[in-house]
């Protein structure tokens, strides 16, 4: 059976809709599973009628639950009402609201195991606020739901960077994973700590092996200050933070090397020679990410029990309405919650039929 992936329609006044559509047009997409829209079909029919014509005359499968999700359809849950205002390329409180109840809507069903993986588009982190959303993304608002250990009072904070779950970029060209995720720059500096590192280079060792196949995975560390420091002439962290973290890493058998100044690393290609890259702050990881893969990169959630994965672009309202919002980055997000989906399942097979370790008696001695 196919699965399941649920597609959230974000800010109904973004690009959401119509990356939505242009990817779900592509037949491939109904081969490989069984998409379920959370949005609203009048709405998405309102998108459709500003793009192209092959976009007019979609058919949705209306349903109440994924149960009913029809294979090589086009399913659609309505979330909120047909008479929801739409102001293309604009920011409002009706549109906030919308995003929330698809959101909503969404992980209840993933939190039920209707569904097996969740798309999302974007959504506009402002206008969603509101007593029942006090996250600064869907990060921290899925780390919750899905790891409620952690404890809300620290995710509702932009400036924790959780150890549970792990923000990455991915693209065909590289994986980048951040420190901190939302965390204000002057705050950056307290929040890079042996534990912290450590934290988040055993989550990304373990992900890169059950979510995308890597047996031993070599990750690249980058420094916090420029040129790494220069051996302690421009900050210690270098020197007494984030070297002891690699080598306490390495003494746990995991393959992390450097610290490496970012600048260096990007601009040399260094990327290249690793299977993922772990920064220390939202923007010293993005940048070079988005430079290189703007149009095709994906943002994946890593070390929940779901699958979340979402587009490496914003709302972008400048392209609203005139079909010029490229669908490559929320198609690509497609295919990694499914490419995910897969290697999870691999993995978990591996894993129940592994080789049991057995003392094997030779020659009176016990090996």
């Amino acid at each position: 059976m196919k699965p399941i992936i649920a597609i959230t329609a974000g800010d109904i006044n973004g690009v959401g809709y119509e990356i939505i559509l242009k990817s779900l047009i592509h037949p491939h997409i109904c081969e490989i599973c069984r998409p379920v829209v959370y949005g609203n079909a009048k709405v998405a029919r309102q998108h459709a009628k500003t793009l192209g014509e092959e976009l007019h005359n979609i058919q949705w499968n209306i349903i109440d639950s994924p149960k009913q999700a029809k294979d090589g359809r086009l399913n659609m849950i309505n979330c909120y009402g047909d008479d929801t205002p739409l102001k293309l390329g604009e920011s409002t409180a009706e549109a906030g609201l919308a995003a929330l109840e698809s959101l909503q809507r969404a992980t209840a069903d993933l939190q039920q195991g209707l569904v097996d993986a969740l798309v999302t588009a974007p959504i506009n982190k402002d206008n969603i606020q509101c007593d029942k959303f006090r996250y600064s993304g869907h990060t921290e608002y899925l780390t919750h739901l899905f790891l409620p250990s952690t404890g809300a009072a620290d995710l509702q904070r932009s400036d924790l960077p959780s150890t549970d779950s792990l923000m990455m970029m991915i693209s065909d060209r590289m994986r980048v994973a951040l420190l901190c995720n939302h965390t204000p720059i002057a705050q950056v500096s307290d929040k890079v700590t042996v534990e912290n590192i450590m934290a988040k280079l055993q989550v990304l060792n373990q992900t890169l092996q059950t979510d995308f196949s890597c047996r031993k995975p070599r990750i690249a560390v980058l420094a916090l200050n420029p040129h790494a420091g220069d051996n302690g002439l421009i900050g210690k962290e270098e020197q007494e933070v984030i070297r002891p973290a690699i080598a306490q890493a390495q003494e746990a058998g995991i393959w992390a090397f450097g610290p490496y100044s970012a600048d260096g690393f990007f601009g040399a290609g260094e990327y290249n020679h690793f299977d993922a890259v772990l920064a220390m702050y939202h923007d010293q990881g993005l940048t070079p990410f988005k430079c290189i893969a703007m149009e095709s990169g994906v943002n994946y959630t890593a070390n929940l029990p779901i699958i979340r994965t979402s587009p490496a672009h914003g709302t972008a309202y400048d392209k609203v309405g005139i079909g010029s919002a490229s669908e490559e980055s929320f198609r690509n997000a497609l295919y990694l919650a499914f490419d995910i989906y897969k290697c999870r399942k691999n993995y978990a097979e591996l894993i129940k039929n592994r080789l049991k370790k057995q003392d094997v008696e030779i020659s009176g001695q016990v090996e």
